[in-house]
């Protein structure tokens, strides 16, 4: 199974499916990473496994638009069987989720539908939760708001700065970002309505 990862920045969760195809914990190929930002690391990360990196800086487009036409050719490209949002910190577009639809995951920083969108952790932190973890989930036109594959949670200390939750958080997202990927290429999803059935 081909597999395109789009990234805006430091790559840890591009990295952690790097190392699982590495250890034969996943039977994919990452055939590209594209990313709109050319001061991400994940390029470096990238370049060091031998993945082809593109750049589609979405700051030298006078509209988004543009930006998606770009975007959605070079996916074209790449054929990809899944599109997987590592850290991709745009919004897709209506064209773009209409091509891969039912083929385009994420990864987000906390339970949805609790604490959508940026600092997740930290929304969490601010409204008092007791428990916080990821979501890996099928994107749709709303934001974080697809149907949900995998959940993981941690435990919320007393102490916990934004910065320590968020670096609990991402071990449990490397986790279940590559079991998303692997239950994907085993066909064993299957989306009835809002739910995702894992067969």
């Amino acid at each position: 199974m081909r597999i395109v990862v789009l990234a805006s920045g430091r790559g840890s969760n591009f990295q952690a499916i790097i190392d699982s195809i590495n250890t034969g914990n996943l039977f994919v190929s990452c055939v590209g990473m594209i990313t709109d930002n050319p001061s991400a690391y994940a390029i470096e990360r990238a370049r060091n496994a031998g993945i082809p990196a593109t750049v589609i800086d979405y700051h030298a487009y006078p509209s988004r638009l543009e930006y998606e036409v770009d975007l959605l050719a070079a996916l074209k490209e790449l054929l990809p069987d899944l599109v997987v949002l590592a850290g991709y910190m745009r919004i897709l577009g209506r064209e773009i989720i209409f091509e891969y639809k039912g083929r385009i995951i994420n990864i987000h920083p906390s339970l949805l539908p609790s604490f959508p969108g940026l600092h997740a952790q930290a929304q969490a932190l601010a409204y008092g939760v007791k428990v916080a973890g990821c979501t890996v989930h099928f994107v749709d036109e709303e934001m974080d708001a697809g149907p949900i594959i995998l959940q993981r949670s941690v435990v919320v200390k007393e102490d916990d700065t934004a910065d320590m939750l968020e670096e609990r958080i991402l071990k449990e997202e490397h986790i279940a970002l590559s079991n998303a990927i692997r239950l994907f290429y085993e066909k064993k999803l299957t989306i009835c309505d809002r739910r995702v059935v894992i067969s």
